[in-house]
């Protein structure tokens, strides 16, 4: 049956530090689903719920292919949550300072720009990073107050997908008071990541948040890819027919395009036919590493932590990035983690999505599934869980 509950958008104001528009207020895009119970002892229980490095919330979580199947946001606020989507600066339908001017310093980039929309190479506009994690984190906080104030709760449950661990793991490490639980789907860890300045230094040992860092004064604003991009990189992962159904590349392209006219505009190989380019920040991330994740003993303890990942995910794990580390790397005994078999770093739009439903509902309300409160398994094609440790 369809997802009932209906969705409201909200423009959250907040004072920006990303350095393009340092000190300007700029207006946060927010979607809510209010799926609250109504009665006189109904409780509200709100989830905020945060995109990776490339795709934006509202296609991430709320896909509206294929009747709503796919759409986890829509999918818990029908189980009874009050469900938020926050989009950072530099994404979906927040604002984008300073990615309106196409670069072409990447010569990967240069593929998918030339003829459309530019004729010819030069110099990025703006050699720097859009954003960091002191202004993601910031942005964070804003939304998590938000709806503290506009819901009335003492603390809210974060999901996030992907690069959101850079963003939600150190922001409860910082904010624990304000964090009811964290889900990570795939949750980017890079045991060895930067910590703390200068640009150059990794690894180093960081006693305490927050993590002070100047904004990079190199790089540049935007990442993109192409259609054909995001579906190469998303076949790697994919190791049956029954895996992916036919016609979700196309489907998730659709809904990417539709958010960013802009960047719709762009690509292909002749000048005003274009194929649409996905456009997302470039972020320089420090404060999440072996050294930073134990800090005040926080995960695992006062904020508990459940881990979901494909089997066959090759994103989140890699010679650089681990999801078993992550979870050994946490201090305390509240912790989850979950791999689904036959499922990629893409599992939001894959067969095995009912899998991730299903876990998220049980977490959200009870802090466990069924009567698991911790450890490591592994959940087979059929659903049943097998102790990995």
């Amino acid at each position: 049956m369809p997802p009932t509950t209906p969705a409201v958008n909200h423009q959250v104001p907040h004072t920006s530090s990303v350095p393009a528009v340092k000190g300007q207020v700029v207006q946060l895009f927010v979607r809510e689903y209010d799926g609250t119970p109504t009665g006189p002892n109904a409780q509200r229980k709100a989830v905020l719920m945060l995109h990776g490095r490339s795709v934006p919330s509202v296609v991430a979580f709320d896909l509206q292919h294929d009747g709503g199947k796919y759409n986890w946001a829509r999918f818990l606020a029908d189980s009874g949550f009050d469900v938020f989507l926050m989009e950072l600066t530099g994404s979906g339908l927040s604002p984008r300072p300073e990615m309106d001017k196409p670069r072409n310093a990447n010569p990967l980039h240069q593929s998918i720009l030339i003829p459309n929309p530019l004729s010819d190479t030069s110099p990025p506009p703006y050699p720097h990073e859009l954003g960091n994690s002191e202004s993601e984190w910031g942005e964070v906080d804003t939304v998590v107050e938000f709806i503290r104030n506009l819901r009335s709760v003492t603390k809210v449950s974060l999901v996030g997908q992907s690069a959101a661990a850079f963003v939600f793991g150190p922001y409860a490490i910082q904010h624990p008071g304000k964090v009811d639980s964290l889900l990570l789907l795939a949750p980017i860890y890079p045991p060895d990541g930067r910590a703390s300045v200068p640009p150059d230094s990794f690894g180093a040992p960081v006693p305490t948040f927050p993590v002070s860092n100047p904004p990079s004064l190199f790089g540049f604003p935007m990442n993109l890819t192409s259609r054909t991009g995001l579906e190469s990189a998303w076949d790697k992962e994919v190791h049956s027919k029954k895996q992916r159904a036919a016609g979700m590349v196309e489907a998730v392209w659709k809904e990417c395009m539709a958010v960013d006219a802009v960047g719709k505009a762009w690509g292909g190989p002749v000048a005003g036919s274009p194929e649409g380019v996905l456009r997302f920040r470039n972020s320089f991330w420090w404060g999440w590493n072996k050294h930073t994740v134990p800090i005040g003993g926080v995960l695992g303890d006062e904020v508990p932590v459940m881990i979901v990942y494909g089997e066959h995910d090759q994103t989140a794990n890699s010679p650089t990035f681990s999801v078993p580390a992550f979870y050994d790397a946490i201090p305390g005994v509240r912790k989850l983690m979950f791999r689904v078999a036959g499922a990629g770093h893409s599992i939001v739009w894959e067969r095995q999505h009912k899998v991730l439903h299903q876990l998220s509902r049980q977490w959200l309300k009870h802090t466990k599934v069924e009567d698991l409160e911790k450890g490591s398994f592994y959940v087979d094609e059929d659903g049943a869980y097998t102790d990995t440790i």
